[in-house]
This record gives C-alpha cells, structure tokens and sequence, in this order.
C-alpha cells in the first residue's frame, strides 16, 4: 500500500511540475520540449516563425507530430525546409494556427453548436473544419484532407497546442 500511495504521490508531482513548466513557457517552449514535435520544430525554425509563436497571443495551435510530417511525399519537408521555400513552408505552418485560445471544450461546443461541425480560421486566411468522427474530432483542411486531434489541452503561456496525426494543407 505504501509503494502505491509513493507512486501516486509522485505521479501527481510530476503532473503538478509539468503543468506549471507549461504554464510558464510559450507555444515554441512547449513544442521544444517534445520528442515528437523535431521537424515541427525544425519548420518553425526554418520559417522565421519563433518570434511570432513567442509572442502574447492567445495562439491554438494544431501541432503535428513528427509521423505526421511523415506521410508527407517523400523528399517534401526537405523541400520545405530550404530557404527558397521559406514562403511556402510560413504558409503550411500558420495554416495550423488559430488566434485566441481554443481549448478542447470550447472546439467540442463550437462542433455542437454548429450541429456537428465548427469552422475556423486559421492565421493563414483560410479555414478548417473541425467535427466529431466515432468520438474524435476531426479537422478537414481546405482540400478535404482529414487530420485526428491524437492529444489536447497542453497549455502554453500564450496559448493551448492540441497535437493531430496529419499535416492539413491549404489551398
């Protein structure tokens, strides 16, 4: 019982920590610190985005994770990430942000007020449908491809990052 009750206590420490740590560190700071957001990360980098992301905000992010970076065509995040492409790939990253802070409950709300879909738009001008697919919610990007929100509510000073399974593309 003992050793049950330590690891109890410890888990909730660590939880406690962590939350506070994300409390403290910006979307950039939060994505940093995740072995699954490198090439998001890396992209973020390449586009001259830190400062913007560093910024008040509020910001939703739409994070996705390295293995969604690739079931990209092969050779297109090296393409991406060269400097010619700057452009594009600042294009592709602001079209999974959103400005104010959406948290979990409130896209879920938005879906059901919208009688099973919520639209919004992203920092880039175009916008993405969220909706719930057999308890998931589901966003479409602009030309019907389909990402899963695999994680969310990972709070960031300046805003709420929620992680999806696929990069969404716009127009």
């Amino acid at each position: 019982m003992k050793k049950i009750l330590k690891a109890v206590v410890f888990s909730t420490a660590v939880l406690f920590a962590s939350f506070a740590n994300a409390q403290s560190s910006d979307v950039v700071d939060v994505a940093m610190g995740s072995k699954d957001h490198t090439t998001l990360v890396a992209a973020v980098k390449a586009a001259d985005l830190v400062a913007t992301l560093k910024g008040a905000g509020p910001f939703t992010v739409f994070a996705p994770a390295n293995s969604a970076f690739d079931k990209l065509p092969k050779g297109t995040v090296e393409n991406l990430l060269k400097p010619e492409s700057k452009e594009s790939l600042a294009k592709l990253l602001t079209y999974h942000v959103v400005s104010g802070k959406l948290m979990a409950a409130d896209v879920m709300a938005a879906i059901k007020a919208g009688k099973g879909k919520a639209v919004v738009k992203t920092v880039q001008g175009e916008s993405l449908t969220a909706s719930v697919v057999k308890g998931k919610v589901i966003l479409t990007d602009s030309k019907g491809g389909k990402a899963t929100v695999t994680a969310t509510d990972l709070a960031a000073s300046n805003g709420v990052i929620h992680v999806i399974d696929s990069v969404v593309m716009p127009k």
